[in-house]
């Protein structure tokens, strides 16, 4: 195959992802011009990575990932350069948001407790929100061996949340907790994505 038909052949299979694209943007953004502003983002960066995809391979789901990559770029970015105003900080320093602050650093504090094949499980299922067959890819690792890791993970964090053991102090704000929570499922979730061309 030369490079001009495996250029067309991969256009065409983005051009019939587009649909399903534009609909996972959505369901992520919940704003219509920004899921497609985000969807075309995710095409074009596909496009320039095209060298980088091995054909044979799930292109969706290596779309799919570059697309939710940038959600969370995009998201971290906007969260760091937007200041807080006053309604912001009355809503953090409510009684219930500081409860929910807390429950999140907690769930962030526990997770460093876990193995590391735990953690990943959780991250790459429960925060990046992949599934199983791909955060089984991403892992290496069959998908009955992640679904067994996943529920391991969850009864260890359950086992450590319910208040007999002491969470270890590590210095960080329980404020950041969650954005540390997205960082660690935006790394879970790069595994799968090119690098930025």
């Amino acid at each position: 195959m030369t490079d001009r038909q495996a250029d067309a052949a991969f256009e065409g299979a983005l051009v019939a992802l587009i649909p399903q694209l534009r609909g996972f943007a959505r369901s992520l953004a919940l704003d219509r011009d920004e899921a497609d502003d985000l969807a075309q983002q995710a095409l074009l960066k596909a496009w320039r990575a095209r060298d980088s995809f091995t054909l044979g391979t799930n292109l969706k789901a290596w779309v799919f990932t570059i697309l939710r990559n940038q959600f969370y770029q995009d998201r971290v970015r906007a969260r760091r350069q937007q200041p807080l105003d006053d309604a912001d900080l009355d809503r953090l320093t409510s009684a219930g948001a500081t409860e929910d602050i807390l429950d999140l650093d907690d769930l962030r504090r526990a997770l460093g407790l876990l193995s590391p094949e735990h953690r990943e499980a959780i991250a790459l299922v429960c925060l990046a929100g992949l599934p199983y067959e791909q955060a089984s890819e991403v892992a290496g690792c069959a998908v009955g061996t992640l679904k067994s890791r996943l529920s391991r993970a969850r009864a260890a964090l359950a086992a450590i949340l319910d208040g007999t053991q002491d969470l270890p102090e590590d210095g960080v704000p329980a404020i950041e907790a969650f954005g540390a929570l997205l960082g660690e499922g935006e790394r879970a979730a790069t595994a799968l994505a090119p690098a930025d061309p």
